[in-house]
């Protein structure tokens, strides 16, 4: 018989790894800690319980990406989507669930399934030497023993930090007939042209406006678990910023010094927001600086009064909180596998995904790989043009490695198309010229078909069903 896999955390990564494991024909140990010890945001013992939403989000698999990851995880036979499918509740387009109910029949699909064994309890360090293949998908909020395990492990100070992170813009939303490209004083550093960044300038009047808002927008509270802990190497949220004098900015993150206007260089910005390039694809860039604790919609509406950025589209917007991740592109490798110990696979939000749907599918293909290993057999990631292969190319490799002290680019993300290789955008149909809006629907329309195919030949001839 098949040696078990091992897998730590009955969340939502370790729910959907387990399932795609026995349904291979590997058996199964699921370790959880819960009820017997608690986190700060669980309620239940259950499997795979929903701690903030219980929304999927959009369902909509033609014009938005995590739709599209919903798609290709049922063709795969996702125990999460074939559950969630069962208990969903009136969302609009989007994917809503009764969590109890949901949360309840996880846990009792699993639970009654034969190759299944549940053993509760934590793992207080790393798992013993004699668990040849172990799944790690313990989310944000990962036991401190563990984490402190793994990171020394690992050799890397990145889990249980406090993540001050900066919006992250759609390149093609920007308005370049406002903004240039241009480094600071026109500097080349190891690997850059001189023109590195995206600028977006500011007259007085509109950066005292922007100011004005940053402070009067509505801020989110910390968690009481999260007041504690102390910002990610001292970064300020940009509104604490502003609060310290109408000034501060224009002095840091927004400091017009060394930059000249393209467009019209004879004007002197009186403040200068700057994007940086933020994945190899170019195809998203980061507000530098702007870590902030706004609320999501707050956040839209301020950033959308700078000048370049009206029409902005958002990969991911701003947030400041308590989160457990690895940098991944240096720990893993492309199976997902520890490069210090490769019996040590990892899923879910600790690889640096965020949403209950993305943890879920890296739990799906850490199963599949894992099973496929105990099998003796290779196993092919799907492409990066499709959600799940998005998905790991950016946990494995798709950031920025920077030689000038920056560091590395990677943060964690939510599933969007500025994930995917980039396509041609679509100007015409039949011959008539497309509007903005258009334009904009087409081209999500040739991510995801172009998504469908793909997955569809990467699986073969159809889905892997689960078993019954």
């Amino acid at each position: 018989m098949t040696n078990p896999i091992h897998i730590i955390g009955a969340g939502m990564a370790g729910s959907e790894a387990a399932w795609q494991a026995v349904s291979q024909g590997v058996p199964v140990i699921l370790h959880e800690m819960r009820p017997k010890l608690g986190t700060d945001a669980h309620r239940t013992g259950g499997f795979a319980e929903l701690v903030c939403s219980n929304s999927f989000r959009s369902d909509d698999a033609e014009q938005n990406a995590v739709g599209l990851l919903h798609w290709e995880m049922r063709r795969a036979g996702s125990l999460i989507m074939a559950t969630a499918d069962r208990h969903q509740v009136p969302a609009g387009g989007a994917l809503a669930v009764d969590r109890d109910a949901f949360s309840a029949d996880v846990t009792e699909t699993l639970k009654r399934h034969p190759l299944v064994t549940v053993a509760e309890g934590e793992i207080a360090g790393l798992p013993p030497d004699d668990w040849g293949n172990v799944i790690i998908a313990t989310g944000p909020l990962t036991s401190p023993a563990l984490a402190q395990a793994v990171r020394g492990l690992s050799g890397e100070d990145s889990l249980a930090f406090f993540d001050a992170i900066a919006p992250i813009v759609h390149r093609e939303t920007i308005d370049m007939e406002t903004a240039w490209f241009q480094s600071r004083y026109d500097k080349v550093g190891p690997g850059g042209t001189g023109k590195d960044y995206i600028n977006c300038p500011m007259n007085r009047e509109q950066y005292e406006n922007f100011v004005r808002l940053l402070i009067e927008g509505e801020k989110t509270d910390f968690k009481e678990w999260e007041a504690s802990t102390p910002y990610f190497d001292g970064c300020l949220p940009i509104e604490v910023m502003a609060e310290r004098g109408t000034e501060t900015l224009r002095h840091g993150p927004m400091k017009p010094r060394g930059l000249t206007n393209a467009h019209k260089p004879e004007e002197k910005a009186y403040a200068v927001v700057q994007l940086r390039q933020d994945n190899k694809l170019g195809t998203l860039y980061n507000m530098v600086g702007f870590q902030t604790k706004l609320k999501y919609a707050d956040q839209v509406k301020v950033f959308r009064t700078i000048p370049g950025l009206e029409k902005a589209e958002f990969a991911r917007l701003g947030g400041l909180h308590r989160n457990t991740f690895l940098n991944s592109p240096r720990v893993l490798d492309g199976q997902l596998r520890m490069k210090a110990a490769p019996r040590l696979r990892f899923a879910g939000q600790i690889t640096g995904v965020e949403g209950y749907v993305e943890s879920a599918a890296m739990g799906l293909i850490a199963g599949r790989m894992t099973a496929a290993e105990a099998l003796g057999q290779s196993f092919a990631p799907p492409p990066p043009t499709t959600a799940h292969g998005a998905l790991i190319n950016h946990i494995t490799g798709g950031h920025l490695e920077t030689t000038d002290g920056r560091g590395s680019s990677f943060q964690p993300m939510n599933v969007n198309f500025g994930l995917f290789p980039p396509i041609e955008k679509v100007k015409m149909k039949d011959g008539v010229r497309l509007k903005h809006t258009e334009q904009s629907v087409e081209r999500k329309r040739a991510y995801t078909s172009r998504a469908m195919a793909d997955y569809e030949a990467w699986l073969g001839d159809g889905a892997l069903q689960a078993a019954e």
